[in-house]
């Protein structure tokens, strides 16, 4: 059993992260989410807590269970940090250290391996700067499981489309082994 931090942040694609859920669980795994508050516009804590059957984690500033804050023990204890939807501001923030949120924190904090399966607008996804976030993160060795082409939430077709939960849950497995 993998003690396995996902990471939900906000984009249209966070309805998609309740199937990774599922996904982990069904498998045996011990699944904590950490939503960032506009994934929290997307999705509601209840459905991840449902699924999870652990407590979801929102506000840096809530009242840690025990001794350690939320982002100190959630980053100890996780065996692999997973974040799908990763948003172009999400991904940004990792490249930069920027800990601002729950999550970011988690993210700083953690020497887990970390995932990330960005979803965002194909104008954002082909930006340099966000390829440029990209690499400087595949260069610190995290995974990234690139968006897929298709019809975007915006409207327009492109690549931007948050791989789907099986095959995150697949190459996860993969990398895992």
């Amino acid at each position: 059993m993998k003690k396995i931090v996902l990471g939900v942040t906000g984009s249209i694609a966070a309805y998609k992260a309740a199937e990774l859920v599922r996904l982990f669980v069904k498998n045996g795994d011990d699944v904590t989410v950490v939503m960032t508050p506009a994934a929290c516009e997307f999705v509601r804590p209840l459905t991840f807590q449902t699924l999870s059957r652990n407590p979801v984690h929102v506000d840096t500033f809530e009242r840690p269970q025990g001794w350690s804050p939320d982002h100190v023990s959630l980053a100890v204890a996780a065996d692999m940090v997973v974040v799908a939807p990763a948003t172009a501001n999400t991904i940004a923030k990792m490249r930069c250290g920027i800990a601002d949120n729950l999550l970011t924190s988690t993210l700083l904090a953690t020497r887990a391996q970390i995932v990330v399966a960005p979803a965002m607008n194909d104008g954002m996804w082909v930006n340099e700067a966000t390829q440029e976030n990209l690499e400087a993160l595949r260069r610190r060795g995290v995974l990234v499981i690139a968006p897929q082409a298709g019809e975007l939430a915006c409207g327009t077709q492109g690549v931007g489309r948050m791989a789907e939960p099986e095959a995150i849950f697949k190459e996860i497995g993969i990398c895992a082994k």
